[in-house]
């Protein structure tokens, strides 16, 4: 076993080096989601009569259940569990997922794994260095959120910290599990994302239909184990022995798999040729390759719209008379009444979301070229810009048809004026396209740092998801595009000069990326 482990040392230093921007990133959009709810509670909620009817109505109320679970104290420290715990849980899986195919698959499938295991490195060791790469992510998440929340009580911040970073470690052994069964980091990313999803919806439904979260259907989600460690409300620490055996069980079960395979192999091979259909043009190649991550998408953002629109009703009756909590709502969705602010405010959610979407797409192109997928293409009759183009307006084209389902969605499950709820998701399309153009100006320009984007995305979500609750002064507000766009439904009129500028400026950005491709060497 030792020598199927040589190397774990020098391969997760690799790792560390290569994540030392990105991880950081990771962890602090991901501690500052947890960390800022407490001052953003104590305006909102400032006396124990208030947390107090905020339970009884949460317990009554099924639709903001599933989205954030049940509630099970009237302290801060337990408020803060409960707004932001599962967000933060969903967002630790999603950085815990990247790192682990990223040192993983991602190697395999670039070839530079099949180099370095020409070299002192045991068959084990890169998914061993991808492991405790993520277990030193989700480590610091623990480490930062404890260390935050102490001051609210020791015990409770404890318990949320190792439960959130015990969450992402259950997604890392998933990841772990499906870099072994897919043939590429792309099959293994959407693997382990549609099991993230399945275990949002899981808990959703199973809160949804429980005011104590003893569903089935919670229990068997590994966000519902988060909830019911119960941080700050007469911890659970055995819940904490749940995740223990399941990244037990998930890392064996890894093991095994990586000891019965060749490097570049895979459990569920690529389905032979030939296939079907023209790819006649590079357009269509690009929608090939981006077709099923597209189809996932679309379907999550319908389903979260028809959720969201089904919430506003149970939203408006949350708030009741806070004023606080209207404000903040308001602040968010326009001064326009509480249920068009809130509709505004999940509009502005879904684009929030889909520049995460569009970062994925733009960054296809860098997968292409590091797998070497893109050089046999140019060495025929197609040019640099036909083929990024052919990515670029998959991407873009894309994030407006994810937008236009969020928004019918959203109109459909709120019953009232579909047309506008559309409308208010697509002003949201010339930020998420000034988020897609910078992207593709990174690419262009410095392949290298093209990782970046994600940090991009993530300011502008932390930025629109925790900025007007902690009130952030304007001019740090105004660094998200998002900050720009008019607030619809609701809003008085709408303004086209900032969705005008906007989609200029996006335009801007990606024809000065294509024109530092056209300059740049492709790698080698």
């Amino acid at each position: 076993m030792r020598d199927q482990l040589a190397g774990t040392g020098a391969l997760l230093r690799l790792a560390l080096r290569r994540d030392r921007v990105m991880a950081p990133v990771w962890t602090a959009v991901v501690s500052l989601l947890v960390l800022s709810m407490p001052a953003a509670l104590e305006s909102v909620y400032a006396t124990p009569a208030d947390r107090a009817r905020l339970v009884v109505t949460m317990g009554g109320n099924g639709s903001l259940r599933a989205l954030y679970g049940p509630l099970f104290g009237d302290s801060v420290g337990a408020l803060t569990a409960w707004r932001s715990g599962v967000f933060a849980g969903l967002l630790a899986g999603v950085m815990s997922l990247v790192i682990v195919v990223r040192h993983t698959r991602e190697e395999e499938e670039t070839g530079r794994q099949e180099m370095l295991s020409a070299a002192m490195v045991g068959r084990r060791a890169p998914l061993t260095a991808a492991l405790l790469a993520a277990l030193v992510a989700n480590g610091l998440v623990a480490l930062v959120v404890t260390a935050g929340l102490a001051g609210r009580g020791a015990g409770g911040a404890l318990a949320l910290g190792l439960a959130l970073g015990a969450t992402g470690m259950v997604f890392a052994g998933l990841a772990g599990i499906a870099a072994q069964l897919t043939e590429s980091a792309r099959l293994a990313k959407g693997l382990a994302g549609a099991l993230l999803g399945t275990a949002f919806v899981l808990r959703a439904a199973g809160d949804a239909g429980s005011r104590t979260g003893s569903s089935v259907l919670t229990w068997v989600s590994p966000l519902g184990w988060l909830e019911h460690v119960r941080a700050f409300a007469a911890e659970r620490w055995w819940v904490l022995a749940l995740f223990a055996a399941a990244v037990t069980a998930q890392v064996a079960a890894a093991y095994a798999l990586a000891g019965r395979r060749d490097v570049g192999m895979s459990f569920l091979p690529a389905r032979p040729g030939p296939a079907r259909g023209r790819l006649g043009s590079t357009g269509a190649l690009a929608w090939r390759l981006q077709r099923g991550s597209l189809t996932g998408w679309s379907l999550g953002f319908l389903a979260a719209g028809l959720v969201f629109g089904g919430m506003t009703e149970g939203a408006t009756e949350l708030v009741g008379d806070n004023d606080k909590t209207r404000e903040i709502i308001e602040r968010m969705g326009g001064q326009s009444g509480i249920a068009d602010a809130f509709l505004a405010t999940m509009a502005g959610m879904l684009g929030l979301v889909a520049a995460l979407y569009i970062v994925s797409a733009v960054l296809r192109l860098s997968g292409e070229e590091s797998g070497q997928r893109a050089e046999p293409l140019l060495a025929n009759a197609v040019g640099r810009l036909r083929w990024a183009g052919g990515h670029l307006a998959v991407a873009f084209a894309g994030s407006a048809l994810i937008l236009l389902l969020g928004g019918l969605g959203l109109g459909i499950g709120h019953g009232q004026d579909v047309a506008g709820a559309v409308g208010a998701t697509l002003a949201q399309l010339p930020a998420v396209w000034v988020i897609g153009a910078v992207a593709a100006l990174l690419y262009g320009a410095a392949p290298r740092y093209a990782v970046a984007a994600w940090a991009v995305a993530g300011a502008a979500l932390a930025l629109g998801w925790v900025g007007p609750a902690l009130r952030l002064p304007e001019a740090v507000m105004d660094l998200s595009p998002f900050a720009h766009l008019p607030k619809l439904p609701g809003a008085e009129a709408l303004t086209w000069t900032p969705l005008l500028v906007l989609t200029a400026l996006a335009a801007a950005l990606t024809a000065a990326g294509l024109a530092a491709l056209r300059r740049r060497d492709m790698a080698a």
